[in-house]
């Protein structure tokens, strides 16, 4: 199928509970290296007002800004948000290329969407010297949208692959953050900054996973793991990153600037 993504059970990025430390953040991951961090922070009141229900009756007519989903390009296109989980939230076509795919994420209007993000917890870590900004997206997944039910985007899903899945975010690096899940599944592949990835710039995850991820020797391969919600990733600076949409997902990042 069209856009079938595998959901890779191994991770190799180090996961941590809510004993972490603020001290043993910074020594072990603020500047060195990406963790998983679980149990840090409780956003089941705003995973609450992040349903497709509510975000389309709160912000269904407002325009989004998408970007593309390739690596060196700045194109941005506007549409009504409604417009945007109606007709855009679709499965990847694999043949698409990057300059091709539009994605929401980070373009937002904070005047507008400002009430929403009040209601989110970020994680408890910062890096001295710098202040949050938050970044607030929503991806196309599996399709399975389901219309008149107060059930948020499409849940979790037992079955190992996922028909029509596979949008995301090319490599691309800047500064540290944090990302967490609030629906859907997101895998992530991370390399540190001495380690430039091997890809096409207009080349979308999707396809870069199919045609060049099985042609890396083990030592080549990414850090890498899938982030379910309530689960935060956090990426040190620099450090190169691409994404990719398991299901349906919403999804918030923290950047440390």
């Amino acid at each position: 199928l069209a856009g079938s993504v595998p959901e890779e059970e191994r991770c190799t990025v180090e996961r941590v509970d809510a004993s972490l430390t603020y001290s043993l953040f910074l020594q072990r991951f603020a500047f060195s290296r990406p963790v998983i961090l679980s149990g840090v922070t409780d956003n089941s009141a705003f995973r609450a007002l992040c349903t497709r229900e509510k975000l389309l009756a709160a912000f269904g007519p407002l325009p989004v800004r998408l970007s593309t989903a390739n690596t060196y390009s700045y194109r941005k296109v506007d549409v009504p948000f409604q417009d945007y989980v109606e007709q855009l939230l679709q499965p990847q076509d694999p043949a698409q290329l990057g300059s091709d795919t539009l994605y929401f994420f980070g373009d937002n209007n904070f005047t507008e969407w400002g009430p929403l993000f009040q209601h989110y917890v970020p994680p408890p870590f910062r890096i001295p010297g710098t202040s949050p900004a938050y970044s607030f997206g929503i991806a196309g997944g599996n399709g399975r949208i389901e219309a008149g039910r107060d059930r948020g985007f499409p849940q979790h899903q037992p079955p190992r692959s996922t028909a029509g899945s596979g949008s995301g975010v090319p490599f691309h690096w800047h500064g540290p953050g944090f990302s967490e899940v609030i629906f859907g599944r997101k895998r992530w592949f991370l390399y540190p900054p001495d380690k430039t990835p091997h890809f096409h710039p207009n080349e979308t995850t999707l396809a870069w996973l199919q045609h060049t991820y099985p042609t890396l020797p083990p030592a080549q391969r990414p850090l890498e793991c899938t982030l379910r919600p309530g689960e935060v990733l956090y990426f040190p600076d620099r450090w190169w990153h691409a994404t990719l949409n398991l299901d349906t997902s919403v999804f918030i990042s923290t950047f440390l600037g």
